[in-house]
């Protein structure tokens, strides 16, 4: 299932070539991946911190396409994966899209591990969430 949330460039986030600055577009996909997985894979960052799990980005990769300019209204896109190799990780395939464009697209991995320190893993009532998610090879 893909996730899509709405932005709009600020003005602060613009550089001085009259485009959106580089460092931006990660955090606008950070923004949407994580209702993402609050609100679809129901994993809850505070409470799951407060329990001793927390999830990491483990690796990303970014592809710029075209720039975005100051006031540019754009959807944020979001979509998990397992992995292909059976690795405790997931796979965030993301998108900035403005009118039907491809700005940007990514992917984020991510993992769990306990606060006190230890081996990655996936949750169980984490797992029962993304079940019937196809898997990717990055």
């Amino acid at each position: 299932m893909e996730y899509s949330k709405n932005y709009t460039v600020a003005d602060a986030h613009i550089d001085v070539q009259g485009i959106m600055d580089g460092l931006y577009y990660p955090f606008y996909m950070e923004e949407c991946r994580h209702d993402y997985i609050r609100e679809i894979l129901g994993f809850d960052f505070v409470q799951q911190a407060e329990n001793g799990v927390f999830m990491v980005l483990s690796e990303y990769k970014i592809k710029f396409i075209r720039s975005l300019k100051k006031d540019d209204n754009f959807d944020v896109t979001c979509a998990v994966y397992t992995d292909a190799k059976g690795l405790p990780r997931l796979h965030f395939k993301q998108s900035i899209i403005k009118n039907g464009k491809i700005m940007v697209s990514a992917v984020f991995t991510g993992t769990c591990i306990p606060a006190t320190g230890g081996r990655p893993y996936l949750p169980e009532e984490l797992k029962a969430n993304f079940a019937d998610a196809s898997s990717l090879e990055v």
